[in-house]
């Protein structure tokens, strides 16, 4: 029995399923037209619900609106799957987690910091630039005519500092001189009312790396031989030719709106095709750009190769998209042959693995079959 009464599923928890729904958000006035890119859709979350059920969980919808700390509280859940995008303000994805926080209720993937951390591109790219990973020269303009630093030279980058899912990225994005960069800063400042980040321009190919798990704790093992000997799984590299589609290059909010395979879609190549020393490198970086903000059980990562032909760390998203048919992480897991339901409740089992560390959970949860073993040495 729960502490209300309230009989336990013998095999799986109540699970609260936290979501942001893009037809209950209702943009600013004057906002940009890919306002609610991030937003998940109706069918994200079913697709959820069911790969959370199929592990024997009772799941509860919740809208992560203004009615939450409410709702929360009369679903009082295990448990919370966390997907929620956060409604408005500065730190919005930290939203949930804060709430989650204050009542003591566990939940998937990176808490407050980290979640506020990944949405403010500058900060963690002077995390990752003080901890010796390799980014792009950077500069954050709040008003748009503050001086350019001198290790900036274009061609540069312009997009907003506190955006996802390619917004706010376009055909005007890359700037080549001086009045290009103060009319596009002061356009993504005024459309999306918050700071431009400015950064070097890189050139390469583009590619982003997923992985699941977390830093283990002293005297503690990986969940199981998926993981690497540090407790991290790291996917196949995805690479993304924005040449292909609707994106003219960039791979923007109008390039991830079609279905990968549609026309306008870009071209997603799993696993791509790259030396295993890049491949290697990318994993490596992909994990320490993770450890270095503190996130925890998911992240997908974006690099972009450089003039160089090196590896360079684009932004973190601590919340990447769970959608089993357009979002990247999915896209990388079914590359190696792993069901959605299976990466779902993984992930779920990592949050609970955490918890029980610390003494907050008793017992685990379901693990789905169908992580496949790593290959013979």
């Amino acid at each position: 029995m729960t502490g209300d009464g309230r009989p336990r599923r013998p095999s799986g928890r109540r699970v609260a399923l936290v979501y942001n729904l893009k037809q209950s958000v209702t943009p600013r006035p004057g906002a940009p037209a890919d306002a609610l890119a991030e937003y998940d859709s109706v069918q994200t979350v079913e697709a959820l619900e069911a790969a959370l059920q199929a592990a024997g969980h009772d799941v509860v919808r919740l809208e992560a609106d203004e009615t939450f700390l409410d709702t929360v509280r009369r679903a009082a859940p295990d448990i919370c799957f966390n997907i929620a995008e956060g409604l408005r303000g500065e730190a919005r994805e930290s939203q949930v987690p804060a709430l989650l926080e204050m009542l003591g209720v566990p939940y998937t993937g990176s808490k407050v910091l980290a979640h506020a951390l990944s949405l403010d591109k500058g900060a963690a790219k002077r995390l990752w630039r003080d901890s010796g990973l390799p980014t792009a020269p950077f500069q954050v303009l709040r008003h748009g005519d503050e001086p350019l630093r001198c290790e900036l030279a274009y061609p540069l980058f312009v997009k907003p500092l506190s955006e996802g899912s390619g917004m706010g990225i376009d055909a005007h994005s890359v700037v080549n001189d001086e009045a290009a960069l103060r009319e596009q800063a002061r356009r993504v400042i005024e459309t999306y009312a918050q700071p431009a980040l400015v950064e070097g321009y890189l050139p390469g190919r583009e590619f982003t790396v997923g992985l699941i798990g977390n830093a283990l704790q002293p005297g503690h093992q990986p969940p199981g031989p998926f993981y690497s000997a540090e407790g991290y799984h790291v996917f196949p590299v995805l690479e993304i030719d924005a040449q292909v589609g609707a994106g003219d290059g960039l791979y923007n909010a109008a390039a991830k709106a079609f279905l990968p395979g549609d026309e306008g879609a870009p071209l997603y190549l799993c696993p791509a095709d790259v030396p295993r020393e890049l491949e290697a490198e990318m994993g490596r970086l992909a994990v320490a750009a993770f450890d270095t903000i503190g996130a925890l059980d998911m992240s997908r990562v974006d690099f972009r190769l450089g003039a160089d032909g090196r590896p360079y760390l684009l932004e973190i998203n601590t919340l990447p998209g769970l959608n089993p048919t357009l979002s990247d992480l999915c896209i990388m897991a079914a590359a190696e042959g792993i069901e959605h339901a299976v990466l779902i409740n993984e992930i779920l089992a990592l949050a609970a693995s955490r918890y029980a560390q610390e003494g907050l959970w008793e017992g685990g949860v379901p693990r789905l079959e169908g992580l496949p073993l790593p290959a013979a040495a």
